[in-house]
Formats: C-alpha cells, sequence, structure tokens
C-alpha cells in the first residue's frame, strides 16, 4: 500500500481508496463511441481522403525482422541525424501497448522509450494501475528523433507508422493507450485536441483494437495540475482492458 500511494503521489493523487472491488457488468461495458472521432489508420490517400485498412504484418513477419529492419531504416532523412533507432521494449505478448509520438534526445542516446523524467512518471502512472513496464509494450509512433524534438512531419509518419502496424499485428494488444496529442492525432488521423478525445473508446485499425487518450508524462510534468484527469484516464483504460478480456 505504501508503494501504491507513492505511484499515486506521482499523479498528483495524495488520496485514494477504493471501497469495494471493481466489477464491470455488461451495461457497463464501455463500446467504440460511435460520436467520437472515428479511427482509421495515418496512412491514408491524399488525393481521395479515403483511408486504407491498417496494414497486415507480411507473412511470416516476426519481431527479430521488424527489429532488424528498423535499426538499418533510411525511408526518411531522419536516418541521418539519430544516434540509434528506438524500436520499443516490454513483453511482446502484453495486453497493453503503449505508443507516444517520438523518441526524445535521452531517447535517442539509448535506444529506449519514456527514459528520464517522463519515463519515470510513465512507470509511476502505470504501476498506479497494476502494472510493471516489463508488463507492456511500449513503442512510438516514430522510430527516429526529429532534430530538437519538434513535431514529426505527415511524410516521417507515414514512411514510420507501417512499423507501428506490423509491431501491433504482431501484439494483437487488447488495448492501447495513446500517450500525447501528436501520438493519438497520428494513430486517429484528425486533429481533434487531446481534450476531446480523452474519455471515449476509439478503435484501431481492421481488428478495431480498443485505444484510449491520455496526456504525456512530459506534458504532467509541465502541467501538474492535469495530473488527476490522467489518473482518471488510466481507470478508464483499466476498465477497458478488463472488458476487452471478459
Amino acid at each position: 500500500m505504501a508503494a501504491r500511494a507513492q505511484y499515486l503521489a506521482a499523479l498528483g493523487i495524495t488520496q485514494w481508496a477504493q471501497r469495494r472491488e471493481l466489477v464491470v457488468t455488461p451495461a457497463q461495458v464501455p463500446v467504440p463511441d460511435a460520436s467520437a472521432p472515428a479511427m482509421p489508420p495515418v496512412a491514408r490517400d491524399t488525393d481521395t481522403g479515403i483511408a486504407p485498412q491498417v496494414m497486415e504484418a507480411p507473412p511470416g513477419d516476426s519481431w527479430d525482422r521488424v527489429a532488424a529492419e528498423v535499426s538499418v531504416c533510411t525511408r526518411c532523412e531522419l536516418h541521418t541525424t539519430r544516434n540509434c533507432t528506438v524500436f520499443g521494449v516490454g513483453d511482446r505478448q502484453a495486453r497493453w501497448l503503449i505508443v507516444g509520438e517520438a523518441p526524445g534526445a535521452e531517447e535517442d542516446q539509448r535506444g529506449e522509450p519514456f527514459v528520464g523524467r517522463a519515463g519515470r512518471l510513465l512507470d509511476s502512472m502505470l504501476l498506479a494501475i497494476g502494472l510493471k513496464r516489463e508488463q507492456v509494450f511500449i513503442a512510438n509512433v516514430l522510430k527516429c528523433r526529429p532534430p530538437g524534438n519538434r513535431n514529426p512531419l505527415p511524410a516521417e509518419v507515414e514512411q514510420c507508422l507501417p512499423y507501428l502496424e506490423r509491431q501491433i499485428a504482431l501484439l494483437k494488444p487488447s488495448i492501447m493507450l495513446a500517450v500525447g496529442s501528436i501520438a493519438a492525432q497520428n494513430l486517429l488521423a484528425t486533429d481533434t485536441p487531446v481534450g476531446k478525445l480523452r474519455g471515449h473508446v476509439h478503435a484501431f485499425g481492421a481488428a478495431r483494437t480498443p485505444l484510449v487518450v491520455t496526456y504525456h508524462p512530459a506534458y504532467l510534468l509541465r502541467s501538474p495540475g492535469e495530473k488527476r484527469k490522467a489518473w482518471e484516464d488510466l481507470k478508464f483504460a483499466r476498465r477497458v482492458a478488463g472488458a476487452a478480456n471478459a
């Protein structure tokens, strides 16, 4: 309990007690909200505006194959400025997939997503709902750091997103948690603000994987007053994940 209180404190939640066991009844099972922004994959035909189905993993694809291709990728100009690619880390059979936007400076040096202060806060966020970092898979929309931590360009997302789609096809997660506006908007092919994407169950790709949106840990470090909203998002995601595996 002391450890849990510490994780909640990192989220700005000083007092929390679950008075009764959380039970999700059939009437409470979250379903994709038809009124919420819909969810085609990012790659889309710019002439027709029609979004194609999410890519399936090529026949015989594997984690090692995707990792090898990412490590030598030259699809966009980011390969000229990176120190190393950031493939993703965690359990390759995990139920949860956490998706951020792109590596930062520390991630570019270490080859691992979500390290440093933002990474430690993400760890606390996960631990607060009973998940260790090694029990989930963590990846980014981009596998290389944009110079100066600028936002990803549409052409960079178009070239890199297929790697994430292949990871999703291999992982087959029960739930995706998109952290931050860039990740959420690129995965959902929308410019809707995070504040309006929160609180809905979106559906990603042909498999319609449940996807929940929350704030990026780096944003929460700059805006600690939003941590309570992130805590509500995490509890919501936990309920969605539970319903998906019921």
